[in-house]
């Protein structure tokens, strides 16, 4: 079993399955891809492990325990954290009070003056300092993106769930994104678990990947051995991986399921 393991999960909207009796783990310490065309059910596997969404059936568990009845909020305190496909900020707060929303969050017993150190101290780790007392709105749309990762950052998460992270970066900012991934795993001894449609990120960062089609995991394992799997090719619309993302642009738009 790894920190989190999702067991045999089901849920339907309607007549709609998103998730078809789905399993699959997540080692810790590794980076983790999820990926799947639109609609896999790719952003309502991490709606359902954050419990923004219940199951019909099957667990989910985190470092050894089941999160079928926490509430949303004791997630973030027991040690997972997101981003979401669209930017979800305060557009009237500033950077620094949007991070301190994350910081919050986790710390309920800490002093104020210690979570603004710490914010401060997250804002300069991803690069964005300068901005701590500018207000959310108005910035660049790639600036907004680390905002919301510095505040996921500031609720010292163990597990980051990432969610689209390069939609509407540009090809410098996608490069920059990956090394920076990869320095959250290596530094700060996170978890991620990364959901994307840049099929170039996921396979250079992954250690392991899981692909999702119509609800269902229909391929796991290291990520050139995912690249080679038939199902894999068939489900990106009869292409290679690398056509499956001209196919899937990377865009900031979400998913349905």
């Amino acid at each position: 079993m790894g920190l989190l393991s999702i067991e045999n999960a089901r849920l339907r909207f309607g007549g709609i399955v998103a998730l078809d009796d789905v399993s699959l783990d997540v080692a810790e310490g590794t980076i983790a891809g999820l990926i799947g065309p639109n609609g896999a059910g790719k952003t309502t596997a991490f709606n359902v492990i954050t419990r923004l969404y219940r199951l019909e059936s099957g667990d989910v568990v985190f470092d050894g325990r089941s999160l079928r009845r926490t509430p949303p909020s004791r997630v973030v305190q027991l040690g997972i954290a997101r981003t979401f496909q669209n930017v979800e900020l305060f557009p009237t707060m500033t950077v620094l009070e949007n991070v301190l929303v994350g910081a919050h969050a986790h710390a309920r017993f800490r002093r104020e003056s210690d979570l603004r150190r710490s914010a401060l101290e997250t804002l300069e780790y991803v690069g964005i300092e300068r901005y701590a007392h500018r207000p959310a709105t108005g910035l660049p749309f790639g600036t907004l993106k680390r905002v919301e990762l510095a505040r996921a950052l500031a609720a010292s998460p163990r597990l980051l769930l990432l969610d689209e992270p390069a939609g509407g970066l540009n090809h410098e900012e996608v490069q920059e994104l990956g090394a920076f991934i990869r320095r959250l795993r290596d530094e700060l001894r996170l978890t991620v678990l990364l959901v994307e449609h840049h099929m170039n990120l996921v396979m250079q960062v992954s250690d392991h990947v899981h692909v999702l089609n119509f609800g269902r995991v229909i391929a796991s394992g290291p990520p050139a051995e995912v690249q080679r799997n038939p199902k894999v090719i068939e489900a990106y619309l009869g292409g290679d991986l690398s056509s499956a993302e001209s196919a899937h642009p990377v865009s900031s738009a979400g998913e349905t399921a």
